[in-house]
């Protein structure tokens, strides 16, 4: 298979050298060098002289918690943020040692029992409801309070709102009850409010988080040396795959905005992994119908929900079984197979002459890509894993 020219998308070429050499589609590629450069590129950042030490990392494993991308973050973050019980027994068993934090609301008694049999770090308290329950189970417990504050955001793909945190007043009724059950150790506020932010966008939220949760940190709950989890959220723009969050100008603000003893904390998912995945596939059929173009893949949205979940073009590369290498020449959509109108991966773009045994290899798959999609929609087979790792 040969790259055909592409201008919304380059495959790095060990990337495609393995794809010319897969058999069985479709495939998952995740490309495990480009990650580890992606991973340490952003541990950099964050610990440059200037972002004076910088922001403790935490990997949100919701994004993919795949064993092989687990532990090739693992030397570059600093602990692993985890949402459900089979997250955290997953995430126990590839990384033993890593710090580990519990996020998410609905947690069971059950899954809040094996936080601290499995030595959770911190829990992040979504209700007062959930703090009794921690604090009946009468074992010490690190915990952090999230926080649902009242700062609108603009730009944001999500706003983290509704049934996400807590309001001013649920967050003291939670502090008289920790104050009164010593075992329970507060250590400061989780706030994840927003994601899909740039990176002025994200420091300007830092701050009116600091300015809020610091003051009542110290003087309402007498902490002297704070924790401040703001969240993850960074953009991650699908419509510009070469375009990554600036981490850099993102670590200095936030050191310019963390006064000394506060320990803040960021939780990126998304763009940590997206940029190292790929989806494989090929063409099985193309149609006109009424005067628009139809491509016909193998699999589909149920293997990689992410365009439909996120309303965007999947960005993609053409690769030929011929070895013929052609530019765009006309527009079509390419579609799945499942019997739904919204089983869409790219609609109405620019594509080579495609014909079926040609091959699509959709970017940008390494997170929420797999995991969050619904595999058994028609019972259609699962794709391979593959993860380079040269």
């Amino acid at each position: 298979m040969e790259a055909r020219k592409d201008r919304r998308m380059k495959m790095p070429p060990h990337v495609l050298s393995y794809v010319r050499r897969l058999g069985r589609l479709p495939a998952y590629v995740y490309d495990l060098p480009g990650l580890r450069a992606h991973a340490e590129a952003i541990r950099n950042a964050l610990r440059a002289p200037s972002a004076a030490g910088g922001p403790e990392l935490y990997y949100a494993a919701k994004a993919n918690a795949d064993a092989p991308i687990l532990r090739v973050l693992d030397p570059f973050v600093d602990g692993i943020e985890i949402s459900s019980g089979g997250e955290l027994v997953h995430v126990r068993r590839t990384l033993p040692h890593a710090r580990l934090a519990f996020g998410g609301p609905g947690k069971t008694d059950q899954e809040l029992r094996l936080a601290l049999d499995l030595n959770v770090d911190r829990i992040h308290v979504e209700s007062p409801h959930e703090l009794h329950r921690i604090a009946a189970l009468d074992r010490p417990a690190g915990i952090l309070l999230r926080a649902n504050l009242p700062f609108a955001t603009s730009g944001a793909a999500l706003s983290m709102s509704g049934p996400f945190g807590m309001d001013e007043d649920a967050l003291e009724t939670c502090a008289k009850l920790v104050s009164e059950r010593p075992w329970l150790r507060l250590h400061g506020i989780h706030a994840h409010l927003a994601s899909g932010l740039h990176a002025p966008a994200m420091l300007d939220l830092a701050s009116r988080i600091l300015d809020w949760a610091l003051p009542w940190l110290r003087d309402r709950c007498g902490i002297t040396e704070p924790e401040v989890n703001v969240g993850g959220g960074m953009a991650v723009d699908y419509t510009a795959p070469d375009t990554l969050f600036d981490w850099r100008s993102y670590a200095e603000g936030l050191a310019s905005l963390t006064p000394p003893g506060v320990r803040l904390r960021i939780e990126p998912g998304r763009a940590v992994t997206a940029y190292h995945g790929w989806y494989v596939t090929d063409v099985l059929d193309v149609k006109n119908t009424r005067g628009d173009t139809y491509v016909v893949l193998r699999g589909g949205t149920h293997h990689l929900r992410t365009p439909v979940t996120k309303g965007h073009d999947q960005p993609f590369v053409a690769l030929s079984a011929t070895g013929a290498a052609a530019d765009p020449t006309q527009r079509a959509t390419l579609v799945g197979q499942l019997c739904t109108p919204k089983d869409v991966f790219a609609r109405d773009v620019p594509v080579p002459p495609l014909e079926p045994g040609d091959v699509v290899a959709f970017a940008m798959a390494g997170a929420y890509a797999w995991n969050i999609s619904h595999h058994d929609f028609l019972m259609h087979p699962k794709p391979d894993f593959h993860y380079i790792d040269d």
